[in-house]
C-alpha cells in the first residue's frame, strides 16, 4: 500500500537521560506515544515512532565519573537496560536513537554550520547561572529571587552554580515576534492551553540569545571548526526529532521530506519551554516545518509528590513488571493518569484496578461466555436470522460508543476513552446477565445462540478499541473468539461499518487477567516484635438489626463533582425495578468521576435523606479503607441492578 504523507503519522519522545535505569516516568510518556502510534494504524496510516536516550552533557559526564567510567562506557551500559524494558512493555517504537550514533552528531554539526553561516549563530561571552541537573541556564526571570543569593532551578528547585565562558550563541531573541505570531495563528500547537498561556507569558516578558556551547566540559558533541567548544545539549538533543527521520543523513532526503514535521511531540510539563520555543526558533532559522502539535503530560506522583529519587519514592518498572505483568500497568497509567494533569500513582488502587475492571468486568465476561457455549458444545456462532430488540439496543450502544471513543481519543483524553470503553462493558454484562443465557439454552437454543453473537460482536468492539492500550491481551481475546487475523487488515473505518454480521469460533483460553494474590503475613512473628494492639470494642447486634439495612446493588450513570467541595461527588444510581436515586459519596481525593461510571457498588438504601452542600443524599456507597485509598464494594459478578444483599 503507498502512503501519501496525509496518511503518515510521526509521533515522539522525550529522549531520556542515560544516568540512571529507566523509572515510571519514561515509561509512561514512551507509553503514551505506544498507545497514539497503535491509534492511528488502527486508522491505516502508516506510523513513525521515536524514542531514544540523550547521552551527552554535564550532568552525565559527573554520573560516569561517579561510577568510575569513561562517558561512552558508561552511557553504552544503560542502553540494553532501556530496550529491554521498553520491549518488555511492549512499546513498539520504530527507531530508537542515541545522540552519540555518528549519524546524528554529523548532523548536528552540519545544522550548526548551516546557521552560522546564515548570521544565526554568533560567539559571545556567557555569565550566569546553570542547572547541571537540567541541564538548563536560569536566568533573573526564571529564579524571582536577589541574586545576591544562589538561585534554585524553577524546574528541579536544586541550587545552580555560577557559569563563566566564552560560547557560541544562537540569535534566540531575533525570533521572539515569529514565535508570538506561530503561537496566535495555532492555537491548539501546546495541549493543555493552560501550558500555552505560561509559554506564551514567558515569551511576551523578552527572550535573550541562548548559549549553546560549553568550554568547561568535554563530553559532547564537538562544535565544528572550533576545538576548544562542545555543543550545548540542548541544541544537540532536539535534534534527534529531524536527525531520527533521515535530516542531514546522505540518501535519506525523501525519507526525511516524507515524515517531517512530527504530528505529535510527547514531552512532560518540566522541559516545556525547550519544546515550546528553542525547538521552534531552531526550525525557523533552518527553514523547517514546525511539528504540529506539543502533547505536554503531568507528573506522577506518589503521595502527592512529584516521584524523584531525592524523596525517594522512585516505583521501579521492573518491580511492576514482575508483579502484574505489562498490560494491566499499561491499562492504569492511561487509565488513571488524565493527560493535563499530575496523577497519583497507588498499589492499592492498580491492584483494585485490575481485580474490578480488568478480571471481573471484562475477563470474567469473556471466560462466562466461553465457557457456558463450550459446556453445552456450541464452538461455531452464526449471525442469527433477526437480532431482538435488546440485542439491537446493545448494537446501537456500541456504535454510539464507538463515536465517543473516536472523539476522545482525537483529542487525547486517553482516561475519558477508556471510561467509556467500560461503561460499554458494563452495558454488555448487564445484558448478558438479564438474558440469563444459561437458562435459554435448555428453553431457547436460539435465542440463546443470539445472546452468544451479540456477547461476541460486542467484544470485538471492545477488543479493537482496547488494543492500543493492551495489545497482547486483545489479540488474545480476539483469538478466543475466532479473530485472529483481524488487526492484520482492521481500521477503525471498518469497525464502524460492521453492522453485526460477523460469525465466530469459540477457543477457550486461559484467564485474560488474574487478580493480584494478597502477601501472606505472619501474624505470630509480628506480634512478638510489636505491641499488640487492641481491637476497638465494637457492640453486637441481633440479626433482626442487620435485617432493617438494606443493602443494594446498582449501577452508577451519572458522576459529578460538587462544587466547592474537595470530598464529594454526586451520583445518579440506577437500581432498576426500585428507580433512580442520587447519593452523594464523600470519595473525590481517591476517585475522578469518570472512574466510577458504568460500575457496580452496594448501597444502603433505606437511609434518612440528609442535605450536604445544598443536594439531598437518599442512600450511601459502600467503600473499603485501604492505604488511605476508598476501594468500592462490589458483588463478584454482575448482577441485575436491584438485586439486594444479605
Amino acid at each position: 500500500m503507498t502512503h501519501t504523507t496525509d496518511q503518515k503519522f510521526y509521533v515522539t519522545t522525550p529522549i531520556y537521560y542515560v544516568t540512571a535505569r529507566p523509572h515510571l516516568g519514561s515509561l509512561y510518556s514512551t507509553l503514551l506515544a505506544d498507545v497514539v502510534a497503535r491509534w492511528n494504524k488502527l486508522q491505516g496510516k502508516k506510523v513513525f515512532f521515536l524514542t531514544g536516550t540523550d547521552e551527552h552533557g554535564q550532568k552525565v559526564a559527573e554520573a560516569a565519573q561517579k561510577a568510575n567510567k569513561k562517558p561512552q562506557e558508561f552511557v553504552d551500559s544503560f542502553i540494553m537496560t532501556y530496550k529491554d524494558m521498553w520491549h518488555k512493555y511492549e512499546l513498539a517504537y520504530t527507531n530508537f536513537i542515541r545522540t552519540t550514533d555518528e549519524y546524528h552528531v554529523k548532523s548536528v554539526q552540519s545544522w550548526i554550520r548551516k546557521l552560522r553561516d546564515k548570521g544565526d549563530i554568533y560567539k559571545g561571552f556567557y555569565k550566569g547561572w546553570y542547572c547541571t541537573s537540567c541541564e538548563t541556564y536560569v536566568t533573573e526571570k526564571d529564579s524571582e529571587i536577589d541574586l545576591a543569593e544562589i538561585p534554585h532551578c524553577p524546574s528541579c528547585g536544586r541550587p545552580t552554580a555560577m557559569v563563566q565562558e566564552e560560547a557560541y550563541f544562537f540569535k534566540l531573541s531575533a525570533y521572539q515576534d515569529k514565535l508570538l505570531a506561530f503561537y496566535a495563528n495555532n492555537p491548539n500547537f501546546i495541549i493543555p492551553k493552560e501550558r500555552a498561556n505560561e509559554v506564551i507569558n514567558f515569551v511576551k516578558a523578552g527572550l535573550k540569545d541562548l548559549s549553546i556551547s560549553r568550554t568547561t566540559i568535554t563530553w559532547g558533541i564537538p562544535f565544528p571548526d572550533d576545538s576548544l567548544h562542545v555543543t550545548y545539549v540542548w541544541a544537540d538533543a532536539l535534534n534527534n526529532y529531524i536527525t531520527g527521520v533521515g535530516y542531514g543523513v546522505p540518501g535519506h532526503e525523501k525519507e526525511f521530506d516524507f515524515w517531517w514535521p512530527a504530528d505529535l511531540h510527547i514531552l512532560g510539563k518540566d522541559i516545556i519551554r525547550f519544546h515550546a520555543i528553542f525547538w521552534p526558533a531552531f526550525l525557523m532559522a533552518s527553514d523547517l516545518a514546525l511539528p504540529k502539535q506539543l502533547l505536554v503530560h503531568g507528573w506522577i506522583t506518589v503521595d502527592k509528590q512529584k516521584m524523584s529519587k531525592s524523596f525517594g519514592n522512585v516505583i521501579d518498572p521492573q518491580d511492576l513488571y514482575d508483579k502484574y505483568g505489562p498490560e494491566p500497568v499499561r491499562y492504569y497509567l492511561v487509565k488513571q493518569m488524565a493527560i493535563t494533569q499530575d496523577g497519583e500513582f497507588s498499589i492499592a488502587d492498580l491492584e483494585q484496578r485490575i481485580s474490578s475492571d480488568l478480571a471481573n468486568d471484562l475477563g470474567n465476561l469473556l471466560n462466562r461466555m466461553v465457557s457456558l457455549a463450550h459446556k453445552h458444545d456450541v464452538i461455531d456462532v452464526p449471525m442469527p436470522a433477526a437480532w431482538s430488540d435488546a440485542s439491537m439496543a446493545l448494537r446501537d450502544a456500541s456504535f454510539d460508543m464507538i463515536e465517543e471513543y473516536e472523539a476522545y481519543m482525537a483529542d487525547y483524553h486517553f482516561h475519558m476513552a477508556l471510561a467509556s470503553l467500560w461503561k460499554f462493558i458494563n452495558k454488555v454484562n448487564a445484558y448478558f446477565h438479564a438474558k440469563e443465557p444459561w437458562k435459554l439454552v435448555k428453553d431457547d437454543k436460539a435465542a440463546f445462540m443470539e445472546v452468544l453473537a451479540a456477547t461476541c460482536h460486542s467484544l470485538q468492539t471492545i477488543a479493537v478499541l482496547a488494543w492500543p492500550v493492551m495489545p497482547t491481551k486483545m489479540e488474545e481475546l480476539l483469538h478466543s473468539i475466532g479473530l485472529p487475523e483481524l488487526l492484520k487488515n482492521n481500521t477503525l473505518q471498518t469497525l464502524e461499518l460492521n453492522i453485526w454480521r460477523q460469525q465466530f469460533m469459540l477457543h477457550k483460553i486461559a484467564n485474560l487477567f488474574e487478580k493480584p494474590v494478597a502477601e501472606v503475613v505472619d501474624i505470630t512473628a509480628t506480634l512478638v516484635e510489636e505491641k499488640k494492639i487492641e481491637a476497638p470494642s465494637v457492640p453486637d447486634i441481633i440479626i433482626d438489626d442487620f435485617i432493617k439495612v438494606h443493602l443494594i446493588v446498582g449501577t452508577i450513570d451519572q458522576a459529578e463533582e460538587v462544587a466547592g467541595s474537595d470530598k464529594l461527588l454526586k451520583l445518579q444510581v440506577n437500581f432498576g425495578p426500585l428507580g433512580m436515586r442520587q447519593i452523594l459519596s464523600g470519595v473525590k481525593k481517591s476517585y475522578k468521576p469518570e472512574d466510577l461510571l458504568g460500575k457496580q457498588g452496594v448501597f444502603v438504601t433505606n437511609l434518612k435523606p440528609r442535605k450536604m452542600m445544598g443536594f439531598e443524599s437518599h442512600g450511601m456507597m459502600l467503600f473499603a479503607l485501604h492505604d488511605g485509598a476508598h476501594i468500592f464494594i462490589t458483588a463478584a459478578g454482575h448482577v441485575p441492578n436491584g438485586t439486594r444483599v444479605g
